[in-house]
């Protein structure tokens, strides 16, 4: 084996000298397009690779980003880890994640305490409560800490409304909803966009319940909803998320409820394993990569170009047109 490429053998094949090479490394706004294109591609040429612990030595910047996770079991904050992850190594950072207890304040903030001990750039919550991240916010004013998604929900909530426009548009008027625990913040968000649609259509919530976002909490309400569909006090539900979606389909078939034919059934995230439920789940999909990248950008001070993808409801099996009977309108 030869010796290690370096940042002169990049500069002899780009053209350059060490000195823009180095430029080029540290992102310099100084650097002409077409040179630190020149570079990248000597770089890749080479096989070359930046050692960030030694680079780290010149400047006051790790180019790294922290991020807490909590949850991590559950398909929503998991795929947040994953996506965050694969935006942070596309802008050339490194990540370093501590993950945390949610239901426990001295946890999270002992992650967060940990991460600004190694000197990250900037961090990332993957924490669910509101709490959390406001009172770290407070605590730590100098440090960039975001939450995902970073834009306070706005996507979760119009992802959420588009669900009881889907259901409306079939003619549902008696429509329940299954959320998260309250203080979540996708729930928020999420329980937001259902009541606003839900008003502009003048309507009111046949029946409300939470559940924990598993399978399992679905499914034990399973006997509640059976009774509402039975007396015709809804048509149809959305729920906070596919799993728990799963988990009362599922029990609705041991109470002879079908779905679609007695009730409709949505859930949120199009969890990957949604298409294969019987019947096949219709949900609603976010753009949590997209959310991932403009998150990144904001905690590390990057500009970004990435174009907004608006949520959609992805129609499958589990949704059909409502049998006739009165509306319950708003007095």
């Amino acid at each position: 084996m030869g010796r290690s490429v370096g940042v002169r053998d990049v500069a002899a094949l780009a053209g350059v000298s060490p000195q823009t090479v180095s430029r080029v490394l540290n992102e310099h706004p100084s650097v002409r397009d077409e040179t630190r294109r020149r570079v990248r591609d000597a770089m890749l040429t080479l096989g070359y690779r930046v050692n960030n612990a030694a680079r780290t030595l010149g400047t006051s910047r790790t180019r790294t980003l922290g991020v807490i996770a909590s949850n991590a079991a559950l398909f929503g904050p998991s795929m947040g880890v994953v996506a965050l992850e694969a935006a942070a190594r596309a802008a050339g950072r490194w990540v370093t994640t501590a993950y945390a207890d949610a239901e426990d304040e001295a946890s999270i903030e002992a992650s967060l305490e940990h991460l600004l001990a190694q000197g990250v750039d900037g961090v990332v919550m993957v924490v669910p409560r509101v709490r959390s991240v406001a009172r770290l916010a407070r605590m730590h004013p100098d440090a960039s800490i975001l939450a995902l998604p970073s834009d306070g929900g706005a996507r979760q909530e119009t992802a959420a409304a588009l669900v009881v426009e889907h259901l409306v548009g079939l003619g549902h008027r008696r429509i329940a909803r299954v959320g998260g625990p309250a203080d979540w913040l996708e729930e928020a968000a999420r329980a937001r966009g259902f009541e606003h649609a839900l008003s502009a259509a003048g309507l009111a919530p046949a029946a409300h319940w939470r559940g924990d976002w598993s399978a399992a909490s679905g499914a034990r309400l399973a006997a509640e909803v059976a009774a509402g569909v039975r007396s015709g006090r809804l048509t149809a539900v959305a729920l906070a998320n596919d799993q728990m979606a799963l988990g009362l389909v599922s029990a609705l078939a041991a109470e002879s409820i079908r779905v679609p034919g007695d009730v409709s059934v949505v859930g949120f995230d199009d969890n990957t394993d949604s298409a294969y439920y019987l019947p096949a789940l219709t949900t609603v999909r976010v753009d949590v990569d997209g959310e991932a990248r403009r998150t990144v950008a904001r905690a590390l001070g990057l500009q970004t170009t990435d174009a907004v993808v608006d949520p959609v409801v992805v129609v499958r099996d589990s949704t059909a047109r409502a049998s006739r009977g009165p509306a319950r309108r708003i007095r």
